[in-house]
């Protein structure tokens, strides 16, 4: 039995959910996201909360059915709240600017590297050592701050590079004399 998808999606006020065969349609404030879930679970919309209920007792259709669960609540969150992934540049004169639909950076490289923001997704910069990016789908956010972060992974010998905020940097001493 999975315990993540026993439990009902809530949907919240403002919201509202459709759902036409194995595709489920959500619209909110900040936007529309829909989702299709494999033919071994069952959807269902009952007193403003959407159901998943697997079709089978076979392992796929147990996999499928809190793995669909979890989508479908990661579509409300989205158009209700959205996704933010914040990050920080550490180093001497690593710095970040959004310039029209680019995120300008300067990491230490003979040259400015110019990321272009794809649609969907906002990117802010509240000071020019820290990064926001925000949008309605989780897994573009994260992809698009793994591609931002991957031009300066941060190293560990004097932390210099582009994190996440929470991210732990195991740090290493240097070479001893």
């Amino acid at each position: 039995m999975s315990r993540i998808g026993k439990k009902p999606v809530e949907l919240p006020g403002g919201v509202s959910a459709s759902v036409s065969g194995q595709t489920v349609e959500v619209k909110g404030p900040k936007g529309t996201r829909s989702f299709t879930a494999t033919d071994d679970v069952t959807l269902t919309l009952e007193d403003n909360s959407l159901s998943v209920v697997p079709r089978g007792k076979s392992k796929r259709a147990r996999q499928q059915w809190g793995m669909s669960r979890t989508q479908v609540a990661n579509l409300v969150t989205g158009v209700t709240t959205g996704f933010k992934r914040e990050m920080e540049i550490t180093g001497v004169g690593y710095r970040a600017a959004v310039q029209g639909k680019v995120l300008k950076l300067s990491l230490g490289y003979s040259h400015d590297v110019d990321f272009p923001i794809p649609e969907g997704v906002t990117v802010a910069t509240p000071k020019p050592t820290e990064i926001v990016v925000e949008g309605i789908d989780q897994q573009v956010v994260g992809q698009v701050a793994a591609n931002i972060r991957e031009w300066r992974k941060p190293e560990p010998y004097k932390g210099k590079g582009i994190r996440y905020k929470d991210e732990f940097i195991f740090r290493k001493e240097g070479k001893k004399k």
